[in-house]
């Protein structure tokens, strides 16, 4: 059985989540407990693992077990390390793009605030018409416009 680089490594990330598990620590602490139990309590004849021999089985078991998930749990979370390697890559250059698209849009927006300042708006083209009418009238250029009557008033003789 061939195992690619890339199974292993999802293989060992399970046994790193199924150690990190209550259900695991729960079980082996049952399963210690039993066998610490069994080889105490129970007849010598039926002990496998004496405790005169202070559990030379158990040990060599765990230290086992303990051998393997290190190993295990190392390469799980370099595989981690790994993604969120990338995934901060990955942040890092949409922070990029947001920043780019900000700044164009900040430029963007202040160049129609300048553009609108130079752009005549209405009422200053009509306030500016009403300062040329008033200043025509003035010369008396043209006559007076009554609001009243619709028509023209009648025309000042020029004060020069």
């Amino acid at each position: 059985m061939s195992l690619s680089q890339e199974a292993f490594g999802v293989l060992s990330e399970k046994f790193a989540r199924f150690m990190g598990t209550p259900g695991f620590i729960i079980g082996m602490t049952i399963f210690v407990a039993v066998w610490l139990a069994w080889n105490t309590f129970m007849p010598r004849e039926q002990q496998f693992d004496p405790r005169e021999t202070n559990y030379t089985l158990l040990t060599l078991i765990l230290s086992l077990q303990a051998s393997y998930a290190a190993p295990l749990i190392l390469l799980a979370q370099n595989r981690q390390a790994d993604r969120d390697r990338v995934g901060l890559e990955q942040d890092r250059s949409r922070d990029e793009r947001n920043l780019a698209d900000t700044e164009f849009l900040t430029r963007e927006v202040a160049s129609l605030r300048l553009a609108l300042r130079e752009q005549a708006t209405r009422d200053f083209v009509r306030s500016e018409l009403r300062d040329l009418l008033g200043e025509l009238e003035e010369r008396a250029l043209i006559r007076p416009f009554d609001a009243n009557a619709n028509a023209p008033a009648p025309k000042h003789p020029p004060t020069d």
